[in-house]
């Protein structure tokens, strides 16, 4: 007689299970997210183990070679400066962000490019797999943004024993698939995208990636959170989890890496989305700049820092005068509240009064920062505002303001500085303290100042002849 199938319950969230209902999960905190699974009583729905082929022995360090684990480069420069070089043979990455943030389109372009790169090195194919496009809507893609190349193979299979077979006969050299969510196993109950199927095919992913040393790229969705979809183990058995950000009425697109266990976590990758694909950016100071040829009461540079890359960002105010009992305090791609206490500063220990005006503070490009360094150039900008004063030509100023009007010490000035001596400027004011370890720039007028007053003394005394 057959076993009754067991009833359990998954949270859709993190994975946790429990033996019956329960309107929060005990593991995330989240609530409504548990769902009702059966789990067949049989030993076909159990996830095959994720173990790569290993020696009959254990072997000295010293006899252990490196050469499998190089990372080969996929021809696209920015996402090889994430993953640490390019992609190592068997590693899994798993590519998370929201709907149409352009996913899909990067890894067709890294696609084709890698078709290109093996077909030189008479390697397998590039193997694209798709649960949620027809082939002929990819070819459409590939052909608006130049990615066509003979040894990439597409297929529309959302079933993993297809998928599996096709890895079989072509013996790629790379396989993408988009996206893991609607990959379903046949012997695992439940419907693509549940808890139970992502684990399942992930698990076999991983296992067979290993097994053939397959690098695979995973392609995740985000919940209305940001968080990826589905349990969170599966982002601790993959080797690499990257995030594609972006704004999306910008152009500029951000891949960053949360885990790599071939690489940094801290770099950061800048792409350029436009209608005939995505481009990678190594100098991206063209979006976060204006092209204005001459200094705009209002306006300061500063030199953000996403992960070790230095950034430059314009940072734009706007003080108006207005009648209405309550001003109006507006940002775009600046912290609110920081904006709010940088008003506070200026008043309390300037004697700058803007309680009656309107303000709004904004960054060029769709550029965001949240970091304290931006504070200098935020105060400086909504100064030349207020006094309709453009700052004087060729500044950046980098520093965080505090409540009493002192400037703190700022990590990576060094980089900073290099970087705005790279893009033409010509004078930087920096807080005073951990100066001392900053060297000299060529062509770049260092100001260490103490507190936001001497920064603004600086800041408007005209250039130096």
């Amino acid at each position: 007689m057959a076993k009754k199938p067991q009833v359990t319950f998954l949270c859709s969230e993190c994975g946790w299970s429990a033996p019956k209902w329960m309107g929060q999960c005990r593991e995330c905190g989240q609530w409504g997210t548990m769902s009702e699974f059966s789990v067949p009583s049989s030993s076909s729905g159990r996830i095959a183990p994720i173990a790569p082929s290993v020696q009959s022995d254990a072997k000295p360090i010293s006899q252990v070679s490196a050469e499998v684990a190089r990372a080969r480069p996929t021809g696209v420069g920015e996402l090889d400066r994430v993953l640490g070089g390019g992609l190592v043979p068997g590693a899994v990455i798993l590519l998370a962000g929201e709907p149409g943030v352009g996913k899909s389109t990067l890894l067709l372009d890294v696609a084709a490019k890698a078709a290109a790169d093996s077909r030189s090195r008479e390697d397998g194919p590039v193997l694209y797999v798709s649960g949620e496009e027809s082939t002929s809507q990819i070819k459409l893609r590939a052909e608006r943004i130049g990615a066509i190349d003979d040894a990439l193979l597409l297929a529309a299979q959302p079933q993993w024993e297809a998928v599996a077979s096709l890895v079989s006969t072509h013996q790629p050299s790379l396989l993408i698939v988009d996206s893991i969510q609607t990959i379903a196993a046949g012997d695992v109950d439940g419907s693509a995208g549940g808890v139970t199927q992502v684990r399942a095919v992930a698990a076999r992913l991983i296992a067979l990636a290993k097994e053939l040393n397959l690098p695979v790229i995973l392609v995740g969705h985000v919940t209305k959170d940001g968080n990826i979809a589905g349990p969170r183990v599966l982002e601790h058995l993959v080797d690499v989890v990257c995030q594609f950000e972006g704004e999306r009425h910008a152009r500029l697109r951000l891949l960053r890496a949360v885990k790599n266990r071939y690489g940094a976590t801290d770099e950061v990758g800048c792409f350029d989305l436009t209608d005939t694909g995505i481009v990678g950016l190594a100098d991206p100071s063209g979006l976060f700049l204006s092209e204005s040829s001459e200094p705009t009461p209002g306006t300061c540079v500063t030199v953000t820092l996403e992960g070790r890359r230095p950034m430059p960002t314009e940072v734009q105010a706007l003080v108006a005068r207005t009648n209405a009992g309550s001003p109006r305090r507006t940002t775009s791609g600046v912290d609110h509240s920081r904006v709010a206490m940088m008003l506070a500063v200026i008043q309390a220990r300037l004697g700058v009064d803007v309680s009656s005006s309107d303000v709004y503070v904004s960054t060029v490009g769709g550029a965001r920062t949240g970091e304290p360094a931006a504070d200098l150039a935020v105060a400086l900008a909504l100064l030349s505002a207020q006094a309709n004063r453009p700052l004087r030509d060729g500044l950046v100023a980098c520093g965080e303001v505090g409540l009493t009007g002192e400037l703190r010490a700022t990590t990576g000035v060094q980089r900073r500085l290099v970087e705005a001596a790279r893009l033409g400027f010509t004078a930087a004011v920096i807080p005073a303290a951990g100066s001392q370890q900053v060297k000299a720039v060529d062509g770049l007028q260092i100001f260490p100042v103490s507190n936001l007053a001497s920064a603004v003394r600086v800041a408007q005394a005209p250039a130096a002849s």
